[in-house]
């Protein structure tokens, strides 16, 4: 356990709806849709590095390129 709490969407029939955030679940797709995107580089997917620094530093720079190509220019 890390901490984390589930937070998933009651069914629309049920009669007793769990507390859920709606908020906190606009914020989990952001964060599933990164990684699915960091998912994309090789290098990271196949996990290359054996230690645990590299594969940091690759985590780093593939998170700094998708930044980048989020605020580049279109002109």
């Amino acid at each position: 356990d890390q901490g984390a709490t589930p937070n998933i969407p009651p069914k629309c029939n049920r009669k007793w709806k769990p507390c859920f955030s709606k908020r906190l679940y606009r914020e989990r797709n952001l964060i599933e849709r990164f990684f699915s995107k960091l998912k994309h580089f090789r290098r990271v997917a196949t996990r290359y590095d054996k230690l645990a620094a590299n594969f940091l530093a690759m985590i780093q720079l593939a998170s700094m390129r998708l930044w980048m190509r989020a605020y580049e220019s279109t002109a």
